[in-house]
């Protein structure tokens, strides 16, 4: 059978299964306009230079905590260029608001009314996956593990003045545009990190000094640290959830507006802005 031949038949069988689908689409009760006949896939048009990431960043104009933690720290120096940290994978998040009222009984009624007394953004979870392939990720894994170790401790003990009793530092979260999360300043609660069981691990090294070839038998097969280096390990795949709650000065909050708010003027936008949620 000539190629021309069998192309005719696919040609035919596709325009069949097509044409049945549409008249299911029509018994159904659903129109068979040309939007259904000529639908197209379209990418929405989006800047590379965005960072759409869920992320928990040190404030820009918080120059003291960044130097207290990230600056010439090489545990830590995977995260400078974000700031923080961010999540590879896109995780989930739960968002909840309240508006809360009280029930004021009214004697000889069937409905008590509901008195406003005030709203709130409660807590949410971040979850997501952290995958891990080679030493380099596995670097980034050790670093985020400290920061969120470090970003729920108070400054104590031997820390210098200004920032000795202060409590742990405000972040900014991030994340899916600028109506979503921009700049909105939280406090982490909880993180959980889980080191599972049955997968691999990867060795990695935080500093920057190359590997040790080993000689002998497995010379050029295997590397080692040197010495006296620190050495961690890290799952190739972990969860990593993190409870955090928004948190706005009083100074800040004199600056809400609602009708500002629900034009999306309030996101966060500037250097120094944060974002009402």
């Amino acid at each position: 059978m000539a190629f021309g031949e069998v192309g005719k038949i696919v040609k035919s069988v596709g325009q069949g299964i097509f044409n049945r689908t549409l008249g299911r689409l029509t018994g159904a009760g659903i129109s068979t306009d040309s939007r259904i006949v000529q639908a197209r896939a379209k990418w929405s048009g989006r800047s590379d230079k965005t960072d759409w990431r869920v992320r928990l960043q040190i404030p820009n104009n918080a120059d003291l905590v960044y130097e207290s933690i990230l600056a010439n720290n090489e545990l830590m120096a995977p995260l400078v260029p974000s700031r923080g940290i961010f999540w590879p994978l896109t995780p989930a998040v739960v968002i909840q608001h309240s508006a809360n009222y009280n029930p004021l009984a009214q004697t000889h009624s069937n409905y008590p009314f509901q008195a406003y007394q005030n709203s709130q953004v409660d807590s949410y979870n971040i979850i997501g996956e952290f995958p891990v392939q080679n030493s380099d990720d596995a670097k980034h894994w050790v670093a985020t593990v400290n920061f969120l170790r470090t970003i729920t401790k108070m400054y104590f003990g031997k820390d210098n003045q200004p920032l000795k009793g202060n409590p742990p530092p405000i972040m900014h979260m991030s994340g899916y545009g600028d109506h979503m999360f921009n700049k909105v300043p939280v406090v982490v609660n909880t993180f959980n990190v889980e080191l599972r069981p049955g997968i691999d691990y990867i060795s990695t090294k935080q500093s920057n000094t190359p590997y040790r070839q080993l000689s002998g038998p497995l010379r050029g097969i295997e590397q080692s640290v040197i010495a006296g280096e620190s050495q961690s390990w890290a799952p190739t795949l972990s969860n990593v959830s993190v409870l955090v709650t928004p948190v706005y000065s009083r100074e800040s909050i004199k600056n809400f507006s609602l009708s500002e708010f629900a034009r999306g003027e309030l996101n966060g936008k500037g250097r120094d802005g944060i974002g009402f949620i």
